[in-house]
C-alpha cells in the first residue's frame, strides 16, 4: 500500500547469502543477451520531457510464447514491449519489439491472459507518469492479432467503504486480485470492500457476485488462489481493522480464510492458517501457489507460511523464513512473487520487513518442507537504476516460461531468467495430447484435444495485483531438420481450470513464417512439454 512512498526513505543494507552444508535444490541467474533499452520521461514539459531510465514491468505469457511488459522505470509509461524466443526457442537470446501502448497508464494493476488469447489489464493503484495514487478504475483489452487495446471501465457497482477513498476514487478498482475461472470468467475483485465483479466479455459489462457472503473483511492485498476443483482460495489480509480500527478492531488472530464457490456465487470459511500470514504493519500477503500434489503453499507478510490442503479441506503449519543478515532482521513477503518450478517446487522472493519493505530482496525455492537460499539478481546487490536503491521484493515480478525457466522483471532494463539445476517433472504433470491434426499449413488453424492443457497450476502469482497464471496451453512446433522452433498462437480454450484429467480442447493458428517439412509438435502448460507428436508442414 505505502511501498512508491517509503521506497525513497530507504537506505542501503549490507547483502549476505545463506549457506548450508547439506544439498539442497538450486539454480542460476542469467541475464538476456539482448537487455531492453526502454526510456521513460518526465512529461512536467511535454514540449521538453526529461528522459529517464525505462524498465520491465507486469510480464505477461502471450499464447504464442512471446512475453509481454509494461514499460515502468523511472517515470511510468503507457508502452507495451514483447521479448520473443530466438529461432531456437531461447528467451535468454530474444529479441524485443513494440507494440501498441495502453489507453491509459496504470502501476499495480490487475492483468491476465483470457482463454480466448487476448490480455486483459484492469485499474491501477497508482496511474499517470508520476504515479499519482488514483485507484483508477480504467480498464483494456488487447487484441494481439490487431495489436488493438480497447478501454472500457471497471465495475459500476464498486463502492468503497473507506469514506476518504469514495471523494476522489469513484467506483475504484486500484491493485486488486483477479483470477481467470475454470469456465474462462475473469473475476475481478474490489479493493476496499467485499465486492466482487465477474466480466462478459462479449459486451464488456460486469455483475456483482459473492459480496454477501463474504466475511467482513475487506479484499485490499489478498490473492486468489485457483483450486483443481474450480474454487477460489483467498487469505484475509485485514485491512478494514487499519483503515478504520474504531469499527473494525483487529481480532485475537489474523488468521481467516475462505473459498469462493463460482457455481454458487458464494464464499464459504476455509479455516484458520494457523500462522498469522499478514501482519499490522503492512496488511500485505505473499505469494500463494498451488503445487502438483494439491497443497497451496502460502507465503506470509510476516516471514510466517502455512499451508493449505484443498483435499483434506485443511491448513497446516509451513516453515517461518530466516532473519536476514546483519541488521536486515525478520524476512517477509510484503507483496513478493512467487512462481512454479517444473519439478513442484516454488521459487519466490523476501525482503526485510521491518522497516516495511526495506531492500534487499532474497530469494528462496520451497521444496514441499524446507527454503532453501538462491543466488539473487544484481539489482537487489546494488541499486536498481529506476530507484537509486537495491530492490525489495515488491519490486520484482516472476513469470513461468515454457522452458520451465523463469523470468524476473523488476521495473529496470535488467531482466533476468532463473534456470533451476533440477528441470525434472513426474509424468503425471505432463500434458497428454489425444487428437491433433498429421498436416499443417502456414496461415491456417487447427483444432487440438487432450487433457491436462492447463497445467497443475496457476504458476505464477503476486500478492495481490499483477497476476500473472500460466495456466493455459501452448502450441509449439520444431522443425526436425533445422531445429528452428515456431509457436502457434492459441485461443478459444475450452477449459481454465487446472490439475485435470478431462479432456478439453483448444486452437492454434499456424504462423506464416514456419518452416516446411517434417516435424514435432508439443502441447506446453506450466513449463512441461507433452510428447512430441510427428506432424508435416506443408506449403501453401
Amino acid at each position: 500500500m505505502f511501498k512508491c512512498c517509503l521506497q525513497v526513505l530507504l537506505t542501503i543494507t549490507s547483502i549476505f547469502c545463506f549457506t548450508s552444508a547439506n544439498s539442497s535444490p538450486s539454480g542460476s541467474w542469467q541475464p538476456l543477451v539482448n537487455q531492453p533499452n526502454f526510456v521513460s520521461y518526465d512529461l512536467t514539459d511535454p514540449n521538453n520531457p526529461v528522459s529517464a531510465t525505462g524498465g520491465a514491468n507486469m510480464p505477461l505469457l502471450m499464447t504464442d510464447g512471446g512475453v509481454l511488459v509494461q514499460n515502468i522505470g523511472t517515470w511510468a509509461t503507457s508502452e507495451i514491449w514483447k521479448l520473443t524466443p530466438d529461432k531456437f526457442g531461447s528467451y535468454v537470446n530474444g529479441t524485443w519489439s513494440q507494440l501498441a501502448s495502453l489507453p491509459y497508464t496504470p502501476y499495480s494493476p490487475g492483468s491476465a491472459v483470457l482463454a480466448d488469447g487476448r490480455v486483459i489489464v484492469t485499474g491501477g493503484e497508482y496511474t499517470d507518469w508520476d504515479f499519482k495514487f488514483t485507484l483508477t478504475n480504467q480498464c483494456a483489452i488487447f487484441n494481439p492479432v490487431k495489436n488493438i487495446w480497447t478501454a472500457f471501465s471497471g465495475p459500476p457497482f464498486f463502492c468503497d467503504l473507506y469514506y476518504p477513498r469514495t471523494i476522489f476514487a469513484p467506483n475504484p478498482i486500484g491493485d486488486s486480485a483477479t483470477v481467470i475461472l475454470e469456465d474462462g470468467t475473469f473475476m475481478l475483485e474490489d479493493k476496499m470492500s467485499t465486492q466482487a465483479a465477474l466480466l462478459d466479455l462479449k459486451t464488456l459489462t460486469w455483475r456483482p457476485t459473492g459480496a454477501a457472503t463474504k466475511a467482513p473483511y475487506w479484499n485490499d492485498e489478498e490473492g486468489l488462489t485457483l483450486l483443481p476443483n474450480g474454487k477460489v482460495l483467498t487469505v484475509n489480509c485485514y485491512t478494514q481493522c487499519f483503515f478504520m480500527p474504531e469499527m473494525y478492531p483487529y481480532p485475537d488472530k489474523l488468521t481467516h480464510s475462505q473459498i469462493y464457490n463460482p457455481k454458487t456465487g458464494k464464499w464459504k470459511n476455509a479455516g484458520s492458517t494457523i500462522h498469522s500470514l499478514t501482519d499490522i504493519a503492512t496488511n500485505e500477503m505473499g505469494p500463494a501457489i498451488l503445487r502438483p500434489n494439491g497443497t497451496v503453499f502460502a507465503m506470509g507478510a510476516s516471514g510466517n507460511s502455512s499451508i493449505y490442503n484443498y483435499r483434506k479441506k485443511k491448513w497446516s503449519l509451513g516453515p517461518i523464513l530466516p532473519l536476514g543478515p546483519g541488521n536486515e532482521g525478520q524476512l517477509g513477503c510484503q507483496d513478493a512473487p512467487g512462481a512454479l518450478l517444473t519439478n513442484g517446487n516454488v521459487l519466490f522472493a523476501a525482503s526485510p520487513i521491518n522497516p516495511p519493505f526495506s531492500p534487499p530482496a532474497h530469494f528462496f525455492v520451497f521444496d514441499g518442507q524446507k527454503f532453501f537460499e538462491q543466488p539473487t539478481i544484481p539489482n537487489a546487490q546494488t541499486p536498481n537504476p529506476s530507484s537509486g536503491i537495491p530492490d525489495a521484493a515488491f519490486n520484482i515480478s516472476l513469470l513461468l516460461l515454457p522452458t520451465g525457466q523463469v523470468l524476473a522483471v523488476d521495473g529496470s532494463n535488467d531482466v533476468e531468467i532463473y534456470t533451476s539445476d533440477d528441470m525434472s517433472y513426474n509424468s503425471k504433470w505432463i500434458p497428454v495430447i489425444s487428437d491433433c491434426p498429421k498436416t499443417v499449413k502456414p496461415n491456417s488453424t487447427y483444432k487440438i484435444k487432450g487433457i491436462r492443457f492447463n497445467g497443475m497450476s496457476q504458476a505464477c502469482a503476486f500478492g495481490d495485483e499483477l497476476q500473472c497464471a500460466t495456466n493455459y496451453p501452448l502450441v509449439r512446433i520444431t522443425n526436425k531438420k533445422s531445429g528452428h522452433v515456431f509457436y502457434c498462437r492459441t485461443h478459444d480454450h475450452s477449459f481454465m481450470g487446472v490439475a485435470s484429467n478431462k479432456e478439453v480442447f483448444t486452437y492454434f493458428d499456424v504462423p506464416s513464417n514456419i518452416e516446411i517439412g517434417k516435424s514435432e509438435l508439443e502441447v506446453v502448460a506450466n513449463g512441461i512439454p507433452s510428447k512430441p507428436i510427428s506432424i508435416r508442414v506443408k506449403d501453401k
